[in-house]
């Protein structure tokens, strides 16, 4: 059901050397943008036309226009399961308690008498939010990709996600429920690459975006790496992954039904179990027989999932190894359930978001926590952040200085343009005073 790797009985080696012991998923993104350039440069060209023959293609419905009509909106909205409908408000509700917090405020520095530098924070103009809706549907990613955006004070917010067949070629009704719940009544019908180039380029129907934002699959993440430099992107997003470091004291069922949840995403999740428990890695094995055998998504996704490469228990000698384990795998979502949870969460480095506990499960954070589940996935964890209203702010400083203030630093700045050859630097300083450095003319 899943394979194993042994690290124990020797040091660990360091860096790239332990990332490369690890299991991932086989996620090529160079070669998938070959396959998307043609589609974005279409899409540049033709617009709506493009749009509505690549849903054809793609989705196997037959627009006739892109953007959803706000009755739609309202129709799904009404029509929303009343217990669905109250979930979707607890998220939201806990979201923006979570998001708000995150807020920068303006920061006035007076690094000298009459010298200030002052940090202000402002939103970008025009944001493109996208929300998958292939294997399942993601009225969760609607939240999570509009709450940061809404408390940054975006004033344009628009929201793609694919046409559904079954439902006439309007997305999913309670994506389109949600966008209701939220406010967004900007909404259109198009997925994958196509969704991306829309908002990068802009349609006659939907105006270009300075920024696109949301998870999504390869094809996706490919158009956001055609578009980098043109727009900006949040993230490169992967396939979903779970790591679960635990030792003797985890519940082998908690466990494997946890790594269960991830690998119902896609074939290409990963489920990865770290712990230096024998015992618990056999119990775990015979759970996830039993758990998997009765799973609704079984044979398409979570058995592909977890008998991929991208999978794996692995073993190490000590908590601390196990430690060294995940921070160099930097898992998008690492949860933690060993003895001294809460100690052991504090020295990760390296993760999308830590789930301390057997009470704080990935599932909870995918819906309901009030964090973000717009993660970094491959690795990126080691240098990224997942989606926060931090995304969608612009830090711009302003410089202020009085007469007296420049007139007692220029002489440091005219010796710090010299040394790097750039005289005219210093020159735009001196010409505003009689002043002269040593050996001028």
């Amino acid at each position: 059901m899943i394979s194993r790797i042994d690290l124990r009985g020797a040091a660990l080696p360091e860096g790239q050397a332990l990332r490369s012991l690890l299991p991932r998923a086989d996620f090529d993104v160079t070669a998938a943008l070959e396959k998307v350039r043609p589609i974005c440069e279409d899409v540049h060209h033709r617009g709506d036309a493009a749009l509505i023959e690549y849903a054809e293609k793609f989705d196997g419905v037959r627009l006739t226009q892109v953007r959803v009509p706000a009755q739609a909106l309202t129709d799904a909205l009404e029509q929303l399961d009343p217990e669905v409908r109250a979930a979707l408000e607890e998220s939201i509700r806990r979201a923006r308690i979570v998001h708000r917090a995150q807020r920068r405020t303006t920061e006035r520095t007076e690094v000298a008498p009459g010298g200030v530098v002052t940090e202000k924070w402002v939103p970008v103009d025009r944001v493109g939010l996208y929300a998958p809706g292939g294997r399942a549907v993601y009225p969760s990613s609607v939240i999570m990709d509009t709450v940061p955006a809404q408390e940054a004070g975006v004033p344009s917010i628009a929201l793609a996600s694919p046409p559904q067949k079954e439902f006439g070629g309007l997305p999913h009704p309670t994506i389109l429920a949600a966008c209701a719940l939220l406010g967004v009544d900007e909404v259109y019908a198009a997925g994958g690459a196509t969704a991306v180039a829309m908002f990068a380029h802009g349609t006659e129907s939907c105006a270009p975006a300075n920024m696109v934002a949301g998870p999504g699959n390869i094809w996706v993440a490919a158009a956001k790496r055609h578009f980098t430099g043109k727009i900006g992107i949040d993230a490169e997003a992967g396939p979903t992954e779970i790591a679960v470091l635990a030792d003797d004291t985890a519940d082998a069922v908690h466990v494997a039904a946890d790594l269960i949840s991830q690998a119902e995403h896609d074939p290409l999740a990963a489920s990865v179990l770290v712990t230096d428990s024998e015992e618990l890695a056999a119990a775990v094995e015979r759970e996830l027989a039993e758990q998997v055998a009765v799973s609704k998504h079984r044979a398409e996704r979570i058995e592909p999932a977890l008998k991929g490469e991208q999978s794996a228990i692995v073993l190490v000698d000590s908590v601390e190894d196990g430690l060294a384990v995940v921070n160099a795998y930097g898992a998008e979502h690492l949860e933690i359930q060993t003895r001294d949870a809460a100690e052991v969460a504090e020295r990760v480095r390296n993760a999308g978001a830590v789930f301390v506990g057997p009470w704080s499960p990935v599932s909870l954070g995918d819906y309901a926590a009030g964090s973000n589940h717009v993660l970094p996935t491959g690795g990126c964890a080691c240098h990224s952040s997942g989606l926060s209203v931090q995304s969608f702010l612009r830090g711009i400083h302003i410089v202020d200085y009085t007469r007296d203030a420049l007139a007692e630093i220029t002489r440091h700045v005219v010796t710090l343009a010299e040394a790097e050859d750039l005289p005219a630097h210093g020159a735009a300083l001196k010409a505003r005073f009689e002043w002269k450095v040593p050996g001028d003319k």
